[in-house]
C-alpha cells in the first residue's frame, strides 16, 4: 500500500502541473509535509472540473454520478484503484475533512451540467460549493489539529476561494459563453446583457474579497504563507489586468499572465513574507 499511495500522489502532482503552473509554483514553496495533500485535493478537483467543462462527447451527466458513486465507496473502504481518488481519499482520512465540503463541491459540479445561468441566491450556493470549499479542504490541511486556528480562518478562506473563482469567472467569460454556453454574472442569462457595470459589480465583491482573504493569509502556519500569498499575488496580477479591459475587450482575448511575471511575483512574495514578515 505504501508505493501505490506514494504512486498515487505522484499522479496527482503530474495533473496538478499539466493543468496549472500558478498553483504548481504555489505548491512548490509549501514545506514538503503539505505539498502531497494539497496535490491530492487539486487533483481530484480538476479530474471533476475536465468532467463538467470539456467531456462534452461522452454522457457528461453519468460521468459525475460515477464519480460521486466511486468517491462515496472509496471514502467508505478507505481505498480505490482510481490513484487520483486515491490520494485524495487518503487526504480527506488523513486530515479528517468534513464530507460536507466534498459533497458541497460535487453539488456544484453537477449543477454546472445543467444551469446556463445562475440567479443571486443559486449562484451563490455555486460559489460555495465550487470554491469556498475547496479552500476549507487546503485548511484543514494547513491548520492539522489546530481547530481553533481552522475556525478563526474559515471566513478568509472562503473569501480566497471565492474570489479566486470570480477572476477565473471574469478571465473566462469568452469561453465559457461560445464552448459552454455558461454565464457567471449573478442575475444575467443572456450574452447581450454582460456589460461593463454588471462586470464592475463582481469586481467589488472581488476587491471586497481580497481584502478579508489577505488579514486570513498573515495568520497561516508558516510552512504554507509563502505558498498561498503567491497565489493571492498572481490572481491580484491577473484582476488588475482584468479590471483595464472593457467586457468586449474580455470577449476578444484571453488574459493571462506570463510564466516570468509569476516567478517575478513568487519572489515579490518571498521578500515579503520572509524578509518583510508579512503579518
Amino acid at each position: 500500500m505504501e508505493l501505490y499511495n506514494k504512486t498515487s500522489f505522484s499522479i496527482s502532482k503530474i495533473v496538478t502541473k499539466n493543468y496549472s503552473t500558478s498553483f504548481s509554483l504555489g505548491i512548490a514553496a509549501f514545506a514538503p509535509k503539505y505539498r502531497d495533500a494539497i496535490y491530492g485535493i487539486y487533483a481530484f478537483v480538476r479530474l471533476a472540473d475536465e468532467i463538467v467543462d470539456t467531456f462534452h462527447v461522452y454522457d457528461q451527466k453519468k460521468l459525475m454520478r460515477d464519480l460521486r458513486r466511486d468517491t462515496e465507496e472509496a471514502l467508505r473502504s478507505g481505498i480505490s484503484t482510481n490513484p487520483i481518488l486515491q490520494a485524495f481519499v487518503q487526504t480527506v482520512h488523513q486530515y479528517k475533512i468534513d464530507y460536507h465540503y466534498i459533497d458541497a463541491f460535487l453539488k456544484s459540479m453537477e449543477m454546472d451540467l445543467s444551469n446556463s445561468y445562475y440567479e443571486k441566491d443559486e449562484y451563490n450556493e455555486y460559489i460555495y460549493g465550487s470554491a469556498e470549499v475547496v479552500g476549507l479542504m487546503c485548511l484543514k490541511v494547513f491548520c492539522g489539529d489546530d481547530k481553533e486556528l481552522f475556525e478563526k480562518l474559515i471566513a478568509p478562506a472562503g473569501s480566497l476561494g471565492s474570489a479566486f473563482q470570480k477572476v477565473n469567472f471574469l478571465r473566462d467569460i469568452k469561453s465559457d459563453m461560445e464552448e459552454r454556453e455558461r454565464i457567471y454574472l449573478p442575475g444575467i442569462n443572456h450574452a447581450n446583457k454582460i456589460n461593463d457595470e454588471s462586470k464592475k459589480n463582481l469586481e467589488q465583491e472581488v476587491e471586497k474579497e481580497f481584502h478579508e482573504a489577505l488579514e486570513g493569509i498573515k495568520k497561516l502556519p508558516h510552512g504554507v504563507k509563502l505558498g498561498v500569498y503567491s497565489a493571492y499575488l498572481y490572481y491580484v496580477a491577473l484582476f488588475r489586468k482584468i479590471q483595464r479591459l472593457k467586457v468586449k475587450e474580455l470577449m476578444k482575448e484571453s488574459v493571462r499572465v506570463s510564466n516570468p511575471a509569476k516567478i517575478a511575483l513568487l519572489f515579490r512574495g518571498l521578500v515579503e513574507v520572509r524578509l518583510l514578515k508579512l503579518t
